[in-house]
Parts: C-alpha cells; sequence; structure tokens
C-alpha cells in the first residue's frame, strides 16, 4: 500500500513536471519571436546625452532628452547600493535573475483579490523591462521579463547587472540612473547624499513622476521612510541611523544641469555637426565632445562682444521702453512678479518694471523681489532716438526717460544702468594662429534672442578689412612697401558705359603715396590703383590663396575696397596666414570625441611646414583636414603656404604701422609691439570692421544691422569694432610674453626717400626706413639737393 501511494506521488510529481515543462515551453514559444537577440542583449548600452566640453574641462552644453551621468558600481556608496536592494530586491544576490518566491506571493495576491501587483519583480527583471520592453502589465510581459531576466544573468555578473541597473532606472524629472537624480534633486553627486537623501531616491522607481520630492513630497516622503524601515529589518543601518534619518525633512529642491561656460553658439555648431555624423544617435550615445574653446578666452569674448554692442546703442540713444503694464498691476506686489517672470533676461540685461519715477531717478521692480534705483549717472546717457534719425536733446529728469510702468532693461554690475536691447548685431571669433583652432566665437549678443551664428553664417562685405590680400597680391607682383602710386582723382567705366569714380573715406586725395601710407591709412584710391594695374583676373587668383572663393567676390575693380562677401571665420582665417609665416590653417572646433572615455575621433590639425618638411607633401588647397577624423586615419597633412614668408613679414610689417599710426591707433592702449591689423569700413557704414593679431592669436571682429542699414555716421571700423577687439586682446594676451615674427633671411631694410620711395642720399635728414625683399630693394638712389653731392654707389643699407 505505501508503495502504492509513493507511487502515484512520483507518478502525479513527474506528470506536473512535465506539465510545466511543456507549458514553460509553451509559455517560451509564444514570446520567443518578440525577445531581443542574444547579441543585441550583450551589447546593451545607455542612452546617454551628447556632452560638449571646453579645452579645459568645463561643461557647456549637454543634448538629449534624457539627463544621466554614467557611474561605476565602484563610485556608488555601499549605502546606496544597499537601499535600492532593501527597496527593491533584496534577496538580488541569492536568486538566479527570477525570485521564484516572489512570483508566488503575486500569484497567491492575485488569486486572493483578483488585482495583479508589483511583486515578484526583481531588479534583473526591472532591468529587462526598462532595457527591451514597455511598462504595459500583461501577463504576457511579466513573461517576457523572467525569460529575458534569465537571459541577462547567464550573459552578466550580478555587479554588470547592478551597475545597468543603477545607471538605467528611471527616477523623475527627466533624470535616469543614480548620478543624475543625485544632481536633479541635491545639486550634489553620488557620495556627497546622506543617508535620507540615499533613501529618498531609492524608493523613487515605485512612482518617479508622480510621487518624487519635488511633485508630492508627503507621498515621497513616504516612500522614503518605508525604504529607511527595510533597510533596519535587514540591519544595514542601526537603530541611531534609522532614527536620525526617519527625522530629516525634506531637502530635495530642483536644479538645473551645472553649465560652467556658457557659449550657447558654440555649443550649436557642436550639436549640428554631431547629428550630421551621427544622426539621432548622436542625442544618445554618450558621446563627449571636447572643443577647441578656451573657457577664459570665450567668456572675455562673450562680454567684450555685448559691452561693444551696448555702447553702440547708447551713442545712438535711447529706443524707449520695451512695453507697459497697467496700474493696476504695481499695486499688487504678486502680479508684479507674474509679470517679470514672464520676461527673459537677454544678454545679461534684467526685465524691470519701473514703479516710479522722479526728477533725480528711477525706481524699478525686478525678478524675485528685487529692486534697484538708477540715479542720474545711468539714465543721463538715455536721449530719444528719432524716427527719422538723430537723437533728442539729454533728459533732464529721469521721469522723461520711463514713466511708472513701463517695461524696461537694467544692465546688472557695480554700478547698475539703464539699458535696452541692441538693434545692431555683431560677431567675435578668435583662433590659433598656427593650428586653426578657434579658441572663441560670439555669433551675436544672445542666442537665445537670435540663433543667428553671424561669426560664421553672415557673408558681409568686408571693406577695407579686405586690403590686406590685395596688397599680398600686389606684392606679389614685385611691389614694395614703398612703392608710390598716385592717389588722385580717377574715372573708370564699365562695359554698360556707367562711370564710377571711387573716393577715400575722407573725400579728400592725396597725391604720390607708398603703400605703406595707404595701408596705414586706408585709401581707396591707391587699392583701386593696384587691382587695375595687377588685373582683375589676377587678383581674384591670388585672394584664392586665402581661401576666398572667385565666386564670392566682385569680377571688377570694386573687388578692392571688399565689396565681395566673407564670413568673419573666414577673414579671420586669411589673417592667420600674415600671422603665422603665410600658411593656411583649416579652422576647427572638435579636438576629441570619446565615448565611456574611450577616444572615437580626435582633430589632426594641419600642420605648419617647418625646414624639415617637403614644402608641398600632402598638402591641397581647400583641404578639410583640421576636423575630426577616425583614429585609423593618422596621416599628417600640412598646411597650405597661401604666401611666401617674405610677403607675410612685409604685410604683418605694415599692419604693425597701421597699429602705431594708422587707423588702429587706439589699439596702442594694449601697450604691445607685437600686434597687428587692419580695420575695415563699408559704404555708409553699413558694416564695421577690425581684424588684429600676434603671434598666438587671431581675432576679427564685425559690427552691422542684420538687415544692412547703415550704422550711422563716423561708425567706422575704428569706432564700432576696434574697441571691442582691443577689449577682448587685452585679456586674451594677458599674462603672454611678446613675441618677434620670424624674419626671412632675404628681407632687408634701407632708409629710402619717404616722398618717392627710392633709396636715400646719403645725409638725407628725412630718410626713414623700410623693409624689401632682397630681389625687389630699389635700384636708384633719389636725386641729390642742389647743395649735396651724390656718391654714385648704393648707400644707406644697413
Amino acid at each position: 500500500m505505501y508503495r502504492k501511494i509513493l507511487f502515484v506521488a512520483a507518478g502525479l510529481f513527474f506528470s506536473l513536471f512535465v506539465l510545466l515543462t511543456i507549458a514553460t515551453a509553451g509559455a517560451y514559444l509564444m514570446v520567443a519571436s518578440d525577445l531581443p537577440a542574444v547579441d543585441t542583449i550583450r551589447n546593451v548600452q545607455l542612452q546617454t546625452p551628447l556632452r560638449v566640453y571646453a579645452r579645459g574641462g568645463e561643461l557647456m552644453a549637454v543634448f538629449g532628452d534624457k539627463r544621466r551621468i554614467p557611474v561605476t558600481t565602484d563610485e556608488v556608496p555601499q549605502r546606496m547600493i544597499d537601499a535600492f536592494l532593501a527597496a527593491e530586491d533584496d534577496r538580488f544576490f541569492e536568486h538566479p535573475g527570477v525570485d521564484y518566491a516572489g512570483l508566488i506571493r503575486a500569484a497567491l495576491e492575485l488569486i486572493r483579490t483578483g488585482q495583479k501587483t508589483q511583486g515578484g519583480s526583481t531588479i534583473t527583471m526591472q532591468l529587462a523591462r526598462n532595457f527591451f520592453l514597455t511598462n504595459q502589465r500583461t501577463f504576457e510581459r511579466k513573461i517576457k521579463e523572467i525569460f529575458l531576466a534569465l537571459i541577462i544573468e547567464r550573459l552578466f555578473n550580478k555587479q554588470e547587472i547592478l551597475g545597468l541597473y543603477l545607471n538605467k532606472i528611471f527616477l523623475g524629472k527627466r533624470a535616469y540612473g543614480v548620478a543624475a537624480a543625485a544632481e536633479v534633486y541635491y545639486g550634489k553627486g553620488v557620495s556627497e547624499l546622506s543617508l535620507a537623501q540615499v533613501a529618498m531616491l531609492a524608493g523613487l522607481p515605485k512612482s518617479p513622476s508622480s510621487a518624487n520630492p519635488l511633485v508630492n513630497p508627503e507621498r515621497a516622503l513616504g516612500r522614503r521612510n518605508y525604504v529607511l524601515k527595510r533597510m533596519r529589518e535587514l540591519e544595514m543601518i542601526n537603530r541611531e541611523e534609522y532614527l536620525a534619518a526617519v527625522n530629516e525633512g525634506v531637502s530635495a529642491t530642483p536644479h538645473s544641469l551645472k553649465i560652467e561656460l556658457e557659449a550657447p553658439y558654440i555649443a550649436e555648431m557642436i550639436r549640428s555637426e554631431m547629428v550630421e555624423r551621427h544622426g539621432r544617435e548622436a542625442y544618445t550615445g554618450g558621446f563627449e565632445v571636447r572643443t577647441t574653446v578656451d573657457a577664459a578666452m570665450q567668456r572675455r569674448a562673450q562680454a567684450s562682444l555685448r559691452d561693444g554692442l551696448l555702447a553702440y546703442g547708447e551713442r545712438h540713444g535711447w529706443l524707449g521702453a520695451e512695453g507697459r503694464v497697467d496700474a493696476a498691476v504695481l499695486e499688487s506686489p504678486a502680479a508684479l512678479e507674474r509679470e517679470l517672470a514672464a520676461l527673459p533676461g537677454v544678454g545679461g540685461l534684467e526685465p524691470g518694471i519701473v514703479v516710479g519715477a522722479d526728477d533725480e531717478a528711477l525706481h524699478i521692480a525686478l525678478k524675485g523681489g528685487d529692486a534697484v534705483r538708477l540715479g542720474e549717472a545711468a539714465w543721463r546717457w538715455a536721449r530719444p532716438r528719432l524716427a527719422r534719425g538723430g537723437m533728442g536733446a539729454r533728459p533732464d529728469s529721469a521721469a522723461q526717460v520711463a514713466q511708472a510702468g513701463d517695461i524696461v532693461r537694467v544692465r546688472s554690475g557695480e554700478t547698475p544702468r539703464l539699458a535696452h536691447i541692441p538693434a545692431v548685431s555683431g560677431a567675435l571669433v578668435a583662433l590659433e594662429a598656427g593650428s586653426g583652432a578657434i579658441v572663441a566665437l560670439a555669433g551675436g549678443f544672445d542666442f537665445y534672442h537670435s540663433k543667428f551664428n553671424r561669426a560664421v553664417q553672415a557673408r558681409r562685405q568686408p571693406g577695407s578689412n579686405f586690403k590686406p590680400f590685395i596688397y599680398s597680391a600686389a606684392l606679389n607682383e614685385g611691389y614694395t612697401p614703398a612703392t608710390v602710386v598716385k592717389d588722385t582723382p580717377v574715372v573708370f567705366t564699365d562695359p554698360n558705359n556707367r562711370d564710377w569714380r571711387p573716393q577715400n573715406y575722407s573725400g579728400k586725395f592725396y597725391g604720390p603715396t607708398r603703400l605703406r601710407e595707404a595701408l596705414k591709412f586706408s585709401r581707396n584710391l591707391v587699392s583701386v590703383k593696384l587691382v587695375d594695374r595687377i588685373g582683375i583676373n589676377k587678383t581674384l587668383d591670388y585672394i584664392r590663396r586665402f581661401g576666398f572663393e572667385r565666386a564670392d567676390q566682385p569680377h571688377n575693380l570694386t573687388l578692392a575696397l571688399g565689396a565681395g562677401a566673407a564670413t568673419p571665420l573666414e577673414i579671420a582665417r586669411g589673417y592667420a596666414a600674415f600671422a603665422n609665416g603665410g600658411f593656411l590653417p583649416a579652422p576647427y572646433l572638435i579636438g576629441r570625441v570619446s565615448v565611456l572615455d574611450k577616444t572615437v575621433a580626435e582633430a589632426q590639425p594641419l600642420k605648419l611646414c617647418t625646414e624639415d618638411c617637403e614644402l608641398h607633401e600632402n598638402r591641397s588647397e581647400g583641404s578639410d583636414a583640421g576636423m575630426a577624423v577616425p583614429l585609423d586615419m593618422p596621416n599628417t597633412q600640412y598646411a597650405p603656404q597661401a604666401i611666401p614668408a617674405d610677403i607675410a613679414w612685409q604685410m604683418t610689417s605694415m599692419m604693425r604701422d597701421v597699429i602705431r599710426f594708422g587707423t588702429g591707433r587706439k589699439a596702442r592702449a594694449l601697450g604691445r609691439g607685437d600686434i597687428a591689423g587692419k580695420t575695415g569700413t563699408t559704404n555708409e557704414q553699413r558694416d564695421a570692421w577690425f581684424s588684429g593679431f600676434n603671434r598666438d592669436i587671431v581675432c576679427t571682429v564685425w559690427v552691422g544691422f542684420d538687415d544692412h542699414r547703415p550704422l550711422g555716421a563716423r561708425e567706422t571700423g575704428a569706432v564700432a569694432a576696434l574697441p571691442l577687439w582691443i577689449d577682448f586682446m587685452r585679456g586674451a594676451l594677458d599674462g603672454r610674453p611678446e613675441r618677434a615674427y620670424f624674419k626671412p633671411p632675404n628681407i632687408v631694410s634701407a632708409r629710402i626717400d619717404p616722398a618717392n620711395g627710392l633709396l636715400a642720399h646719403p645725409g638725407d635728414d628725412n630718410a626713414v626706413s623700410e623693409t624689401f625683399r632682397l630681389r625687389h630693394l630699389p635700384k636708384k638712389i633719389t636725386q641729390v639737393p642742389p647743395n649735396g653731392e651724390s656718391q654714385g654707389k648704393l648707400k644707406g643699407l644697413f
């Protein structure tokens, strides 16, 4: 009898085992086609946003829907790991990915109540759901979770699974993973959190959106205390720790991402480039881009541009209030705050509402309940800008400038000042002269006010800023800085029989003028006559050496006056050839691209050809080298030689005189002898430029209106653009010693007669020193005055 019972029991057990096996196999076959492939599971990747950094590691931007900061399990404190295990899966290190006891409890609960619960879902099963499944609560999904969990446990060890979970889990407020959540809720790293804060995060996976401490502090507190209780029951913390933590209040507050360097124009350039290369994966692939941007220079560039545009605005008068609020708003602090909250800051200008104005001051309410009193020095500049142009009378009282209820802007700082958002635009870009690395770029007053990046997108007439390229073509044809060209009236007739009479900015004519003097004072007629003598086609061909395409330039004599089109970046690139001895660099912004600390692409900037390389080896004009390329393409490329070193030296010498004696003499305020540059102004002052450099840094500044209207009388490059350049370079060159330019051995100096450019006769007290390429040294000596005696030889060389 006993044996019969055993036999029946064994039969029943075997039958049950077979049925379970068949049921399991059937369940697997039912969902197998929907399960991801093993390779997909093995190569699972976290969706991590694109991060952009400056050269020194300062965070500039993050692009992507999910905020995630990947961390390893070694970087996560054990207390945080304990908290998540206590809250979600205390048998994690014991089960094979599926907690069968938990599943049975969940099944019994379903039979008892008829309700599906979350019970039985292990960390591994949650990981499977988060990576591969939806959050829809169905039996089919639960079956898929079980099989995926078993597969995951076979492919990864427990530490790897835990690491993936702690980085993947959604914890509310777009935060994915514990590190991102620590930053979002507490502004801290994971190792800086208190026990109560750790428990708060561990309680979030159940209802991260509706029960987080920012949305529902009360529910979040209850969940946190549950986690602490579980930790105490599991003896992960002692009684004293539990009591201290459970009595701690909710300390979570919203924390935005800590952007260490505001450079949105650059960040957008990087985002666009990465999307072009990688598509949508750019936002999720965990790419970290290290740019060439120098943080200190970038801050200086943006500040210099903003200050310069605001200064232009003050020179041209007060635009008036942006708008008005009803009188009732002024009576209600809450209504006042609501109005202010709806107004964004623009370029460092705070929005404010005038609450009172008298003879002496404007009283202005600011956001957050703050207020400011602007005395006469802060508003005295605000002469009204007239509709027909020009400005009205200077105000005698603050009440003439603004009235209570007016919406205005306040320029913050040590001494707050009345301001308005500039209507004028501008751009600044700075490069390393040798490598072409972009170290600073500001594409406008405020990216969020106007996303148009004028540094790389605005194609404007460069005006006289283009003349150094024209003069280089002349030197290449055998002209010298001492060559004399007559600055006299001339008329050119085009094929349509239309006359063109070029003029100097001053409207005057200066007679015979040496090229050095003509460039120093930006004489238009000399430039026009140079192009006329050289030939338009030959000039166009030559300026292509600086990276300018023929199609962007006029095929007539207005080429001499910069009537073509170029971006500030293109101009800066061309000037780099003067600064570095004649080579044309390829500007680049991406220094390195990495994923999980592994470099996947790295810039290979064009190298300057030194004495140990062949001049034209591995070089081609217009090469795109210098952008980030795959590491398996390591071939070295050299920058094309745009102009000979001796011409680069002579042009630099002439542009140093522009700074010392000419249109750029305001830059003498920098107190340096190694800077060179050129102003630029177009017809009717529609564009104002200054480009300048030393051996290390090239910087171009442009100022103008986006709609091409005139800047106004006397708003030349020396007035509107040069002060911005000076302010930027003062910071950029601070602490950098002066560096002499390399002087080619074929450059010689000679004393010349300034009136005709010929070699001076001995004893000529009016003689000046000039530099020549040896083969272009003048052969003639100027005529000896009646009271002098010619030596009949080349003298005056030294």
